[in-house]
């Protein structure tokens, strides 16, 4: 029964990660012109896309390979080739995401990195790399030993949690940053013209209550692609935490390590630090 149960969450967060790319893809075509690749506004968009797609479901579903109990009996090498792909492939979506990005802001001669959604995802991708590169030589290559890899599973463990909790951050705060340049920029004309004192603060209130009546288009839509991402974390997360480190499954066949092994994943350590991550989205 708990197996069941267990398959029908992945098939929901399945679903619900294909809602994500689909609701992304929608909100650029739609809201947004389209897609090209020519350095313009429409190359931009595929990085909202291609993050999404690499960063969030892709880098899930490979969180989750090793949490399918088919991997915990039999040769365990198709599923290291399997979580290795998989992020793999994400990492290959991030990396056109930034080329899009990135291409975009020098050809219209913008800054690059000049807010905090810059670099909360940038340092997402440079701790995914490490965490990938260090990931493919300890435990999918043979030389490293039994000692070692027993050693680094649980930070290998940990921050990949961690690194998927500052990815749904980066593209929260990315939407966000997004809303905020959607904003019709009153606020500070009706300031600079409204009289000091009760008058002033009446004109001030009444170009709020405007500037909320005319909200730029989408503006709901992506408050709530906001909200799937959102409820994918926390779902994410929770699925993640009811799991145990199994070293035997995760080592496939190298030997045993000591049998207190700890369950990193439901720490207090863990679940506080994800706590705060996940609060740095809202």
């Amino acid at each position: 029964m708990a197996a069941g149960w267990f398959y029908l969450t992945c098939l929901a967060l399945g679903s619900l990660g294909s809602l994500c790319i689909f609701f992304t893809i929608y909100w650029m075509q739609y809201w947004r012109g389209g897609f090209a690749w020519d350095s313009s506004i429409f190359m931009f968009n595929w990085h909202p896309v291609l993050m999404v797609a690499g960063m969030v479901v892709l880098y899930g579903a490979a969180s989750l390979v090793y949490r399918l109990p088919q991997s915990w009996v039999g040769p365990k090498l198709p599923w290291k080739l399997l979580h290795a792909a998989l992020h793999l492939m994400a990492f290959i979506l991030t990396v056109l995401g930034l080329v899009a990005v990135f291409n975009f802001h020098n050809h219209g001669h913008i800054s690059n990195l000049y807010s905090l959604h810059s670099w909360l995802g940038i340092t997402t991708v440079f701790l995914f790399s490490c965490q990938w590169f260090l990931g493919f030589a300890i435990f999918l290559l043979p030389w490293a030993s039994l000692w070692l890899r027993c050693l680094l599973k649980p930070i290998h463990v940990f921050f990949g949690a961690s690194i998927l909790s500052l990815a749904i951050a980066s593209v929260i705060s990315g939407i966000n940053e997004k809303l905020f340049f959607s904003f019709p920029c009153c606020m500070m004309g009706s300031k600079q013209e409204g009289a000091p004192g009760a008058v002033g603060d009446a004109v001030v209130l009444q170009s709020e209550a405007r500037l909320y009546l005319g909200l730029p288009p989408g503006f709901s839509y992506r408050l709530y692609l906001g909200s799937v991402l959102k409820f994918h974390l926390a779902s994410m997360l929770g699925l993640l935490s009811q799991s145990t480190c199994c070293p035997s499954a995760f080592l496939g066949g190298f030997g045993f390590c000591t049998p207190s092994w700890p369950q990193c994943l439901s720490s207090p350590i863990y679940t506080r630090a994800s706590s705060w991550l996940f609060l740095l989205s809202v």
